[in-house]
């Protein structure tokens, strides 16, 4: 009778697991999946955004360009290590009509401070906190750091990631334009 019980335990924890897995897969996969043209990122155009000089950026201003926008923090070290590449894929994709835009969610003064220390190329804007939540109607489940979504010129979201980009993502996203 106890082995009997210990293996009805035991079939249960692996079935578990494996639901577990599964739905991790699942939803690893629906979100780093190309999404339908404008599905969630409609409002996004519309949005109007202060950088840290304290001008406002129109997103609208950027349409009609494969866009790459990116949402990191001071504090967020695979954020900031991953910024250089960022720079460099701007540098390189700006002749082949690609835009970079930073959202820093962060307080604006630690913004301030560290491009002060490393400028970059692109342009950031400050979303504070609200970052958080506007990272989450693009597609981001977990609201965790850094977060990058690559949109066509057409305002298609083609890609979006959760997690620090490696050179081969930028890659394989500046083929899809």
């Amino acid at each position: 009778m106890i082995k009997r019980r210990n293996m009805l335990f035991a079939s249960t924890a692996v079935a578990a697991g494996l639901a577990g897995v599964g739905a991790a897969w699942w939803l690893r996969d629906r979100h780093e999946t190309p999404l339908a043209r404008n599905s969630s990122a409609d409002p996004f155009w519309a949005l109007e955004m202060e950088t840290p000089d304290g001008e406002m950026l129109k997103i609208s201003s950027l349409a009609g360009q494969p866009l790459l926008v990116n949402f990191w923090a001071t504090w967020c070290p695979p954020c900031v290590e991953e910024l250089p590449l960022l720079n460099r894929f701007h540098q390189e994709q700006q002749a082949r009509g690609w835009r970079v835009l930073g959202l820093a969610v962060d307080q604006p003064s630690a913004v301030r401070a560290w491009l002060k220390k490393s400028p970059l190329d692109f342009p950031i804007v400050m979303v504070g906190l609200d970052g958080t939540e506007l990272s989450k109607r693009m597609g981001n489940l977990t609201g965790g750091l850094p977060f990058s979504v690559a949109f066509g010129a057409s305002g298609d979201v083609l890609q979006r990631k959760s997690g620090q980009l490696l050179p081969a993502d930028l890659a394989n996203w500046a083929a899809l334009s």
